[in-house]
């Protein structure tokens, strides 16, 4: 065969495979088949009002409604029958977690019904990246939970915020998003909830640092190469029918110099932003782990690995060999090291905490 036949079978070859591939979410004629997607609005940024336009940083999150963030991205319908439910219009700060419980009622209830492809959720990015996680792990479904947000106001200039939920809607109704749990959608790019983090407050602002993305929304379509592996969904153990209100968890920083914290009345649970601890703060979470109080420690990016070590009936003789002025007492008794958190941020490791808790204490 020569060259030019072989070119000629090649373009062939390619074009018939082309033409067979499905575009599966190209703008449909019949609305009614469309698949249905419901968004869920909590306010943030997306929702958000520039009052003075010399000035983006002058803006109040959460003034749209649901209704009205639908209607200024008309192109949605194009790809789903879009429904829309006010949940709360608030700063994401303000987010609590009982409002993360109920959230996640609300959702899991909407996504039993039958006709319901998934759900999208807007929210304002200071605290996405958790409620994301928390969606991740305690809603019941294999259908996509999708959580969206933007770094410029509504009715700012050039605003991100409806590209941002067109994408979102456009995941949400794709087959292919079953079973990838909640995702964060921003920018173009699809990222698995558990690694999502905001690491600047600009457009482009959320990624995933080194373990990468699920997936792209492109011009032609939805394309995800990869899934998620650790639990989550149906797959998770987390029930919160049996939730009615999550354990006190507590989240602290290790710096220089720092001697740990000195509860009047310790919490359930406690994470530790850090690298390692100071001796002194070794000291007082040994003894609150000794007084009942689970202890995390995660690095603070997020990206450790670290090696989880069994509990001894005494301490380690090397343990505090290079530290001075401590108590001699704390050197009697159980040796209860930190419960290391791998390839989670501190915020994340709490969350994980504070369900893991309504499980066990042990």
């Amino acid at each position: 065969m020569n060259r030019s036949s072989l070119a000629v079978l090649i373009i062939s070859l390619l074009a018939a495979s082309l033409s067979a591939a499905p575009v599966e979410d190209a703008a449909d004629p019949s609305a009614e088949a469309l698949p249905k997607v419901l968004i869920v609005a909590t306010g943030g940024t997306i929702a958000g009002v520039q009052n003075d336009p010399d000035d983006p940083a002058k803006y109040r999150s959460g003034s749209l409604s649901a209704e009205q963030i639908v209607a200024s991205v008309p192109r949605l319908e194009e790809y789903a029958q879009v429904e829309s439910l006010q949940f709360s219009n608030l700063p994401s700060s303000f987010i609590t977690p009982a409002m993360w419980i109920s959230l996640s009622r609300q959702i899991e209830a909407q996504l039993s019904r039958d006709d319901l492809a998934g759900v999208v959720v807007t929210h304002g990015t200071d605290r996405l990246e958790e409620t994301a996680f928390f969606l991740h792990l305690t809603v019941r479904s294999g259908k996509p939970v999708v959580v969206v947000g933007a770094q410029r106001p509504a009715t700012g200039t050039s605003p991100d915020g409806p590209q941002n939920l067109l994408d979102a809607v456009r995941t949400a109704a794709s087959p292919q998003a079953v079973g990838k749990g909640a995702m964060v959608v921003m920018d173009g790019r699809i990222l698995s909830a558990r690694e999502a983090r905001k690491f600047y407050q600009r457009v482009g602002g959320f990624s995933t640092g080194d373990m990468g993305m699920l997936g792209v929304v492109a011009h032609d379509g939805v394309e995800f190469f990869f899934a998620p592996t650790r639990r989550h969904g149906l797959s998770s153990e987390f029930d919160l029918s049996k939730i009615e209100k999550l354990p006190a968890v507590d989240l602290r920083f290790s710096y220089p110099g720092g001697s740990g914290p000195n509860y009047a009345e310790p919490p359930a649970g406690v994470v530790v932003a850090n690298t390692w601890f100071t001796c002194a703060e070794s000291a007082a979470y040994l003894e609150l782990a000794r007084a009942g109080t689970i202890v995390v420690s995660a690095f603070p990016s997020g990206d450790n690995v670290g090696r989880n070590r069994e509990p001894e009936d005494q301490v380690p003789e090397d343990e505090f060999e290079q530290c001075e002025g401590i108590d001699e007492n704390i050197l009697e008794g159980r040796w209860i090291p930190p419960i290391m958190a791998p390839h989670l941020t501190p915020q994340k490791a709490r969350i994980l905490l504070m369900l893991a808790l309504t499980r066990s204490n042990d």
